[in-house]
């Protein structure tokens, strides 16, 4: 295999000014160049793609950092940035963060050291924006899913306050006149959103503020965050529950059968994410699909569009729409 070394010795010049020749970084004379590419020919010289990726300062690799890979939402979120890299020839490295902020940081820490171009980010545990200024510098990075305020960093999430408002409505239309609301710890803004979209709703109805609880993301936690509210479901002072993400919903469904509460003849239920979980229990969990195999393309597309601008990432936020998809864990009231 001919070296760049061999090239430059045949054309009579330094090794650095074939690099230049190849990248373009450099002005090199047009003398020069000839001299270079005809011995580049005259060797059958072929130039490595990754030397010139090296060259102009790219490596053509990307670094999407997730909260929970087994988690069947994010798993998908990982599908949609991974296919739309490869279409457009880069590569994933994959980091999974299991929700922990001094774990997201050193990941961060960890890629800003590594050769990679940009970070599309599903922040489970945002950090501040200070923290990520300091540890990424200029690095190009969008937010996916989740966000956080007041950044200069652009995002792609879902309508997350549309989505609380069709919930509202939905169980409104039902007969539904007292809910309990299950957010997510830290209040995360996607969680915020939804919760602020049924409040405001279920408000301008006119009907009592909903009782707010507070989950995680897991089927466990959702368990958890349910019990408090048990007596208020079965003696019907409460009529719904509205988790704002799906394991949090399967965890209710599972406390009240414990419980002998029936969904959806005594309480009605409905998540937010319309994950695999949703699809395949027993009762259909009705819930709000997101777009998430297009939040994925439209992020990485985002952030791929700008590395190829040699531009930073745009500071705005796309905002993809959601449906609310009805399954058998609502009814309507029978009062």
């Amino acid at each position: 295999m001919v070296s760049i070394s061999e090239v430059a010795q045949q054309a009579g010049v330094s090794r650095t000014t074939v690099s230049h020749t190849l990248s373009g970084k450099r002005p090199v004379s047009t003398e020069t160049q000839d001299r270079v590419l005809e011995s580049m020919r005259a060797l059958g010289y072929v130039p490595s793609r990754t030397a010139q990726n090296l060259a102009l300062g790219i490596t053509r690799i990307i670094a999407l950092v997730i909260p929970d890979i087994g988690n069947g939402y994010f798993a998908e979120l990982a599908k949609g940035v991974e296919t739309t890299a490869v279409e457009r020839g880069y590569n994933v490295i994959l980091c999974s963060t299991g929700f922990d902020p001094a774990r997201e940081v050193r990941y961060m820490s960890m890629i800003q050291s590594r050769a990679v171009d940009g970070i599309v980010y599903a922040a489970g545990a945002p950090p501040t924006e200070s923290e990520l200024s300091a540890v990424l510098g200029d690095m190009p990075l969008i937010f996916v899913d989740e966000e956080i305020s007041g950044t200069r960093f652009g995002s792609v999430v879902s309508d997350n306050y549309a989505g609380g408002r069709y919930v509202a409505e939905h169980l409104i239309t039902l007969g539904h006149r007292s809910a309990v609301v299950l957010s997510v710890e830290g209040d995360p803004l996607t969680s915020e959103r939804r919760v602020a979209g049924f409040v405001e709703t279920w408000r301008a109805a006119g009907y009592p503020d909903p009782v707010i609880g507070v989950g995680y993301y897991s089927e466990e936690r959702g368990r958890a965050a349910v019990r408090p509210h048990l007596s208020a479901l079965a003696d019907g002072t409460a009529t719904a529950v509205f988790a704002t993400n799906d394991l949090i919903a399967l965890g209710v469904l599972n406390e009240l059968r414990s419980a002998g509460i029936r969904v959806p003849d005594d309480v009605s239920v409905v998540g937010f994410d319309d994950s695999p979980a949703a699809h395949y229990g027993y009762p259909g969990l009705t819930t709000v699909r997101q777009d998430v195999l297009g939040l994925g393309r439209t992020a990485t597309d985002a952030l791929l569009d700008a590395l190829e601008r040699r531009e930073p990432p745009a500071a705005g936020q796309v905002i993809l729409p959601v449906t609310l998809v009805e399954r058998q864990t609502t009814s309507r009231r029978a009062d």
